[in-house]
């Protein structure tokens, strides 16, 4: 388990594919990436330019990062009071168990707060009603996952309005400080979460390892 803290994405991004050689060659143990992003755009296997609603130019202007990505899905935003998770772990074929059981720790961490919510194969991602609060989008390369989910905790809801999230027009999203009416940090979030993901995935959790630009080869879930 490692907390990469608030890390741009180009750096998360080379920490992921590190991770993902160390994991498929058998040097590192599967490892859950957690991490807070400045404000970035991305674009997935489908593409999603046609879905992005401001000028490039004028968002980088506000300090907006674009990148084109190998996940699978569309357009998505990652930014502050997002909690963004890697999961590097051996999948193998059972891409759809896995996305199951990904939405299945979405699900149980919203069921901690009372909120009542759904993954919905048809749209990737949890939903609470029409209004989406987990982003869910995964690559699969030599048996082994990554990139991953997205958890709007305090997330600046007018963000979104630079793209159509996911490529769907007539669904919107929402937070969970937006859903619970109040403030809610990263930090209050993040043993919840690892504890449901330890739970689904059957891992022993373990303390969070500080960012290391190189992945070591101890255990880290």
């Amino acid at each position: 388990m490692r907390d990469l803290g608030r890390l741009d994405y180009r750096a998360a991004w080379d920490v992921q594919l590190a991770t993902h050689a160390a994991v498929a060659e058998g040097r590192l143990a599967p490892t859950l990436l957690l991490v807070e992003h400045p404000p970035v755009i991305t674009f997935g296997k489908k593409g999603g330019r046609e879905h992005l609603l401001a000028d490039p130019a004028a968002l980088a202007a506000q300090g907006f990062s674009l990148y084109d990505i190998e996940r699978g899905g569309d357009v998505t935003y990652h930014g502050p009071g997002q909690l963004v998770g890697y999961p590097i772990l051996p999948v193998g074929r059972a891409v759809r168990s896995y996305l199951r059981n990904l939405e299945a720790v979405m699900v149980a961490v919203l069921a901690e707060y009372g909120i009542p919510s759904v993954g919905s194969p048809g749209y990737a991602g949890v939903w609470v009603g029409d209004e989406k609060v987990v982003a869910i989008g995964v690559a699969i390369k030599r048996n082994v996952s990554f990139h991953g989910f997205a958890m709007n905790v305090a997330t600046d809801l007018s963000h979104f309005s630079y793209i159509v999230p996911c490529g769907i027009r007539d669904k919107g999203v929402t937070s969970l400080s937006a859903l619970l009416g109040r403030p809610v940090t990263l930090e209050e979030v993040k043993p919840r979460l690892v504890r449901a993901f330890c739970e689904t995935f059957g891992y022993t959790p373990v303390p969070f390892v500080p960012s290391d630009p190189t992945p070591e080869t101890e255990a880290s879930l």
